[in-house]
């Protein structure tokens, strides 16, 4: 079998869209609102990650008698067992609360990696062999685009019992459109450069020039727009558990505890309002790096 090598300008096209990459990346270090967004993520992530295994509290354990218990900032019952207060069966309020933080980010990047992967795939085969190829792909984006995600989400999930791959696959499989279309544009375009041609005129396979030579160039910009999915789709599945078709309880989500909380807002007001606070704070700083990553990539790209 005879090894085709690809042509220099090939090389030369990926170390410029490398360096092109390093420079959006030091643009948005640069940002203060970027160190910021960074810095409460990453709190909130170890947080999530390390404080059900460093404490003993069962976030589903629930103790009658500590029932409704208020934050350690107000009334004479607080105790500092629980510094965010209990719900109405006594379970602590930050140990669900942590706990929920760490499903919404895990079915919010499995979500998005996810939209990515489909969306990414199926524009690179439309961009690349266009014809009726195209025609039938974005024939199916079309398609998909026309229901709204919630919809499908809610659709699917209503007859069936939601779990967390479940969620993942539906609400991955209903977002992956835009990211079609946009992978679509970007090949059809780098399709027609000069070393595109070159590999070809070399004998290199079509998986070869689309896999090797154009995917990694027309990868990043879209992984840096994926960031402030990530906050959409944390807040859909927000929505989902809201409405009961989450992950189910006991298992403590954003979602399921702010809707358990609402009927105890007149006199257990932190129920509700805690995971609320948390998912807000969470949603600001991922919109704060991804604002500042697309702000770097348009001055960078800009000034190319």
């Amino acid at each position: 079998m005879t090894i085709i090598d690809l042509p220099s300008s090939a090389a030369d096209q990926e170390r410029s869209e490398a360096r092109i990459a390093t420079r959006i990346w030091q643009h948005a270090f640069a940002s203060t609102e970027f160190k910021i967004g960074l810095v409460v993520f990453v709190v909130l992530l170890s947080a999530a990650l390390l404080y059900p295994w460093l404490s003993d509290i069962d976030p589903t354990k629930m103790n009658i008698r500590a029932k409704l218990t208020p934050p350690v900032f107000m009334g004479e019952d607080w105790t500092w067992a629980h510094p965010l207060g209990t719900d109405q069966l006594g379970r602590d309020m930050l140990a669900r609360t942590l706990v929920g933080l760490r499903y919404s980010l895990l079915i919010g990047v499995s979500t998005t990696v996810l939209m990515v992967m489909v969306g990414a795939l199926i524009g690179l085969f439309a961009g690349y062999f266009g014809g009726w190829v195209d025609t039938v792909l974005m024939r199916l984006t079309d398609a998909q685009l026309s229901i709204p995600m919630i919809i499908l989400a809610i659709t699917i999930l209503g007859v069936s019992r939601p779990t967390i791959p479940s969620i993942i696959l539906v609400l991955g499989l209903a977002g992956w459109p835009v990211y079609a279309r946009v992978m679509r544009s970007m090949v059809m375009a780098e399709r027609k450069k000069e070393f595109v041609r070159g590999a070809m005129v070399l004998g290199a396979t079509d998986l070869r020039i689309m896999f090797a030579l154009i995917l990694p160039l027309v990868l990043p910009p879209m992984m840096f727009v994926a960031v402030l999915d990530i906050a959409r789709m944390m807040i859909f599945e927000s929505v989902l558990g809201f409405l009961g078709l989450g992950v189910q309880p006991p298992t403590p989500t954003f979602g399921n505890i702010i809707a358990d909380g609402r009927k105890y807002l007149l006199n257990a007001w932190w129920i509700a309002t805690m995971p609320g606070i948390f998912l807000v704070v969470t949603l600001t700083s991922i919109n704060l790096m991804g604002a500042a990553l697309e702000r770097a990539r348009n001055t960078v790209y800009g000034g190319t």
